[in-house]
């Protein structure tokens, strides 16, 4: 239950975040969740998109260097503890995250949380054995 996330290479100028999303708003596509991370000169945009292939299109053709990567996203009680709960089996199998951020919207009575873990599959089964839900990517980028 892989989730594909965009991950978009952009200078640290002004403006720069504006064009990205006009160009994405104009091709009609949605911004599901988001991170950016900077440096003095460049910044990584991590989006969950409704529509990857178009988006990665949209964003290619307008001169942006755009990969892919997947992420999983996460169902996380809603309440203090419940992202320690999710990640104690992960620690306990020795599972690294690499990056996470929350997701705006709920599905459900849980948080959302998208991760990017070094070893996804292994991440997988240990979020499988410990009864955790993840959240299959359609349902993601309908939220």
């Amino acid at each position: 239950m892989k989730v594909r996330q965009l991950s978009i290479f952009m200078e640290n100028r002004a403006g720069r975040l504006a064009e990205i999303m006009q160009s994405l708003g104009d091709a009609g596509i949605n911004i599901r969740a988001l991170s950016l991370a900077d440096t003095s000169d460049f910044g990584i945009l991590r989006l969950i998109v409704s529509q990857v292939d178009k988006a990665l299109e949209v964003l290619r053709k307008a001169g942006h260097t755009v990969s892919l990567t997947d992420v999983v996203a996460v169902e996380v009680p809603d309440h203090p503890g419940g992202l320690a709960s999710v990640l104690t089996p992960l620690r306990e199998a020795g599972v690294n995250v690499e990056y996470m951020y929350a997701f705006v919207e709920k599905a459900t009575d849980k948080a959302v949380v998208i991760f990017r873990f070094e070893e996804t599959e292994a991440a997988l089964k240990v979020l499988a054995g410990a009864r955790i839900s993840v959240l299959p990517a359609e349902t993601v980028y309908k939220l």
